[in-house]
């Protein structure tokens, strides 16, 4: 019997793979949708910046802000894709 635990165990620590993987499904897919909305306000704000910005400097900075938006929407859908296999 101590012996069917223990493999249970082992099979229970093995599904649970990913660094999301504490988390329940549904709030994975939220973390997905706001990956989503992170990558696509970074491409407007890129949009917008070419179209009405003339100042070089603002320009700058608001293309700074739209990359950081963008790496941060995708180191979370690594941590997504990571997740998946749970």
């Amino acid at each position: 019997m101590q012996n069917l635990l223990s493999s249970m165990n082992h099979l229970t620590i093995l599904t649970s793979r990913g660094p999301l993987a504490s988390m329940h499904a549904l709030d994975v897919m939220w973390v997905s949708f706001y990956s989503i909305g992170a990558m696509l306000l970074s491409v407007l704000i890129v949009a917008l910046t070419r179209k009405w910005v003339n100042n070089g400097c603002f320009s700058l900075i608001l293309r700074l802000v739209a990359f950081a938006i963008f790496a941060i929407g995708s180191i979370l859908m690594i941590l997504v894709v990571l997740t998946w296999p749970n």
